[in-house]
């Protein structure tokens, strides 16, 4: 159970940071409502407090959420913004993910 709440928190985490950072991307480089930009900027403090709720310290927390930024931005230009992954994305992208799980869940003695 501990698995699925770290990965559902980085999920969320990632939808902020990723979303909110789209959302002013594309109101200062689309010339979109302010809105769009004032919409980012919660989402980006959103992210601040979701992180929080991961078991680990900050460290891990956050050296593994590094690895986890890289897949889900990824992911996000594809759904959202017509980018196609090459298959060297998509070889790094597993090769990063090996890393969050070392990172995060290898044992400490």
């Amino acid at each position: 159970m501990a698995f699925v709440k770290v990965i559902a928190i980085y999920f969320l985490a990632g939808l902020c940071e990723i979303g909110g950072g789209y959302l002013i991307w594309i109101w200062l480089k689309n010339e979109k409502s302010a809105w769009y930009g004032f919409s980012g900027a919660i989402l980006l403090i959103s992210y601040g407090f979701v992180a929080t709720f991961q078991p680990n310290n900050f460290a891990r927390t956050y050296a593994a959420y590094g690895g986890v930024f890289i897949i889900m931005s990824l992911i996000w230009a594809y759904v959202f913004d017509d980018f196609k992954p090459t298959k060297h994305d998509i070889i790094g992208s597993l090769i990063v993910f090996i890393g969050i799980l070392i990172i995060f869940f290898a044992k400490r003695q």
